[in-house]
């Protein structure tokens, strides 16, 4: 398995930049008008064909629902980038489908999270973030007119000021296990949106991750055993 390209946390921004310019090509620098790609049951509940650039989602904490939307990215060939997610495990996002050579994992950036979300944002299109707190109305304020300048998007692990849409996961249930044995090889999910366009939100069940590891909508003839 390719490794991702992991940037060290004594880095200043400065060195972020200098050392991803020689990665990201020039078309992948270019300031970004289309919709990012999105999966199409996602694009269904969100009532978009894909992800504004220029705009933040919150995804709450499914590292399996973010593995997705980096896969959505990747597929298109963009590059992806990762601030402050140390768990973010490499095997889980490959097997959703990331190109683990166009992801920048940026996992400790301390107290300087949000300089390396800005210099990432420089340069790198889809940028995922968990940020150690709240986060300032100011602080967003500027990196939005950054994603905005770049055309790049955000999607946050936990909260953020004025976000776009937020994903949330509920009534979870999975299956595989047989009567109390075998492996978990699937989680049915309900995957609910709120955003802009559609205020009181729309849901849908998936298997999120499918035994691939990918998202899949939910067949009527698929059991699954309820957990808790």
């Amino acid at each position: 398995m390719k490794a991702a390209f992991a940037v060290p946390s004594s880095a200043t921004s400065a060195e972020l930049l200098e050392s991803l310019r020689a990665q990201v090509t020039n078309a992948e620098a270019r300031v970004r008008q289309q919709p990012f790609g999105l999966d199409p049951v996602l694009a269904g509940l969100l009532g978009e064909p894909g992800l504004k650039p220029g705009a933040a989602y919150c995804l709450g904490t499914s590292g399996a629902l973010l593995n997705v939307l980096l896969a959505a990215a990747s597929a298109q060939g963009h590059w992806c980038g990762a601030v402050g997610i140390p768990t973010l495990a490499a095997e889980a996002a490959a097997a959703a489908g990331v190109n683990l050579e166009r992801l920048v994992l940026v996992p400790d950036p301390g107290e300087q999270w949000l300089a390396a979300t800005a210099a990432l944002a420089e340069v790198i299109p889809v940028l995922a973030l968990r940020p150690p707190g709240r986060v300032r109305e100011a602080d967003a304020a500027r990196l939005a007119a950054r994603l905005r300048d770049r055309g790049g998007v955000l999607l946050v692990a936990g909260d953020w000021p004025r976000a776009e849409a937020r994903f949330t996961i509920g009534s979870r249930s999975w299956q595989g296990l047989g009567l109390g044995h075998g492996h978990l090889r699937s989680q049915e999910v309900q995957v609910s949106v709120t955003s802009k366009r559609y205020p009181s939100g729309r849901s849908a069940r998936v298997l999120l991750p499918a035994s691939d590891g990918t998202l899949q909508a939910i067949e009527a003839s698929s059991p699954l055993r309820a957990v808790g």
